[in-house]
């Protein structure tokens, strides 16, 4: 009898210890997913340019070259919406990121959204009226440089997340502008042209992609105005 006294204590003190912690386990959890939703909601927009005068700096360290021949070239050799994790591809991913209110499916396909293309200012509810557009387009880079390339990095400059090369636009706007260079075609939203132009020339100088002249001095004309 005298252990069973004993005993007894030590039993609600365990029982009150696992009570306190799964109290606090579920305090932490709450407040890791607290900071993972803020974390998310932070990131959820392009990557910012560089600034006018960074991208002044670059623009000059971006060799000057006539474009070369589109001869060779397929989008195929440039493998894109590679798998981004979490059952998302980079197409998927961009849709998640530039939208407002976006919810998906099991398989990542968003369902719902809004979806405000900066090159018009029009705003859409439905992902098939939005395109992923290539910031500097595959087949520009083709003709700049990357026919040179491996298919890894050119796989990279496809679904590269991490610098302003993936914009979820307008799909006929994405159309009209095609493959073409800032001296060719710039966005309808004239108030975009100074982030427009910054974001194509990180782009370029970041993977060591030649401009043409009138592609480079288009470029300095809009960085003028910024």
């Amino acid at each position: 009898m005298p252990h069973r006294h004993r005993t007894r204590p030590r039993l609600y003190a365990r029982r009150r210890w696992s009570v306190l912690a799964a109290a606090f386990a579920a305090a932490v959890s709450g407040l890791l997913i607290a900071l993972t939703l803020s974390t998310s909601s932070a990131l959820a927009e392009p990557p910012a340019p560089p600034s006018a005068e960074e991208a002044t700096t670059m623009l000059g360290k971006i060799t000057e070259k006539a474009e070369g021949s589109l001869d060779g070239y397929s989008r195929e050799k440039f493998p894109h919406w590679s798998d981004q994790g979490n059952g998302c591809n980079t197409r998927e991913a961009v849709l998640k990121r530039d939208g407002e209110g976006v919810e998906t499916g099991d398989d990542c396909r968003p369902t719902k959204g809004t979806w405000k293309s900066p090159y018009d200012g029009e705003s859409w509810t439905d992902p098939a009226d939005v395109d992923i557009d290539h910031m500097v387009p595959l087949a520009e880079a083709w003709r700049s440089g990357a026919s040179d390339w491996s298919q890894d990095k050119r796989e990279k400059l496809a679904n590269d997340l991490d610098i302003a090369q993936l914009l979820a636009v307008t799909d006929n706007v994405n159309q009209e502008k095609g493959d073409k260079d800032p001296a060719k075609w710039m966005p309808p939203e004239s108030g975009y042209a100074c982030e427009y132009v910054r974001m194509w020339i990180w782009v370029k100088h970041t993977y060591g992609l030649s401009a043409d002249a009138p592609e480079k001095e288009a470029l300095k004309k809009s960085l003028a105005t910024c």
